[in-house]
């Protein structure tokens, strides 16, 4: 019988050390960080999702009907200003442009005749102002055979970079139809789109002759090495967005810029004594910013706060919290508003200073 009291005491000694230890680890995990919001000057970047243009994107087309008898160029190439490109079959124009200069021929020697005349007294003055009008539409037509004539040699507009070709050599082509594309590439215009707060910002912080410098994300994500400036912004808002244009130009001297390309403009807006927070320490409950605040009873306290700004895992602070609180920074889905918690404080320089921060 004393065998079996003393298995049994050992047994709950063991159940108790056994609970004591579970207990242990549980307070253990029931320990939190907690850190300040942090007053610092810093840099907020603006990310705007951007079109890619050239400053000048033309189509090529031909200007009058017939067969496609040379092509000059290659797509992707670059061409000069005068460059020949496309030739269209010319002889039926060559031929129009010999019957319109042997008629200004001949009405030039009958004018010639008839003035002799005139200046003899042989034919009236009429006759002479009805051949001179001769004359003139003559040279009219001969000059517009010219014209029609050099319209089956399409030139290069200006210096650019050839896209596809539409057609092949020996095509029939119709007046008006697209061979290729133009584009000059020596500068880049990037469109982006800017809310309409933002933009209020931007118009009452920017004096008339400010230029305002951004940057270029390119689709590979890296910064592209030339820096762009703001020219010109658009005169209507889009009703459906409620977004404006923005225009700024970059200069491309590489070549590394294509029409139709997409990327990011940034914009860095400076915030002077900011408070800054960490993006993780915060939850959202419709739409609205909140952090858990330490209270001196050490319970939880749920505060909204108003954003002022966003940069990569933090948050600028406009109002709701000061320098003195003590905020929440993991285990928020742990908690409630109301709970008596134990603590740890983290200095809020090291913590911002383990994430991304652009500071001046």
């Amino acid at each position: 019988m004393s065998r079996i009291l003393m298995i049994v005491s050992l047994c709950a000694m063991f159940l108790g050390m056994g609970c004591e230890s579970h207990k242990e680890k549980k307070e253990e995990k029931s320990r939190y960080l907690v850190t300040s919001p942090l007053r610092k000057d810093t840099l907020v970047v603006n990310q705007y999702v951007a079109q890619i243009q050239s400053i000048r994107n033309i189509e090529v087309r031909a200007q009058e009907r017939g067969y496609l008898e040379d092509i000059y160029v290659d797509e992707g190439q670059f061409v000069k200003k005068g460059q020949l490109m496309f030739k269209i079959m010319p002889k039926l124009y060559k031929a129009e442009l010999q019957k319109a200069e042997a008629e200004a021929h001949f009405a030039e020697i009958e004018y010639e005749n008839t003035k002799q005349l005139a200046d003899s007294n042989v034919v009236a003055p009429n006759e002479l102002a009805m051949s001179k009008a001769k004359l003139e539409k003559a040279k009219a037509e001969k000059s517009l055979a010219q014209v029609h004539l050099e319209f089956t040699e399409i030139r290069a507009p200006f210096d650019g970079i050839v896209d596809r070709l539409h057609l092949k050599l020996g095509s029939l082509v119709e007046e008006g139809e697209l061979l290729t594309s133009l584009s000059d590439n020596s500068d880049m215009w990037v469109y982006y789109n800017v809310p309409e707060a933002e933009y209020l910002d931007y118009q009452q912080a920017i004096h008339e002759d400010d230029t305002v410098k951004v940057e270029l994300l390119m689709a590979n994500n890296q910064i592209y090495k030339h820096d762009g400036y703001v020219q010109t912004i658009e005169g209507e808002f889009n009703n459906e967005t409620g977004n404006i244009a923005f225009r700024a130009s970059f200069p491309n001297p590489e070549g590394l810029l294509r029409h139709g390309e997409t990327g990011s403009v940034l914009t860095k807006v400076p915030f002077n004594n900011s408070l800054l927070i960490p993006q993780k320490a915060t939850f959202e409950v419709l739409s609205k910013h909140y952090v858990y605040v330490i209270n001196e009873d050490d319970k939880i306290e749920a505060r909204e706060i108003s954003l002022a700004g966003e940069l990569p895992h933090i948050y600028a602070i406009s109002d709701g919290i000061t320098e003195d609180d003590k905020i929440l920074l993991e285990g928020l889905r742990k908690v409630r508003d109301g709970d008596e918690i134990e603590y740890e404080f983290e200095d809020p320089q090291e913590v911002i200073g383990h994430l991304e921060l652009y500071a001046e």
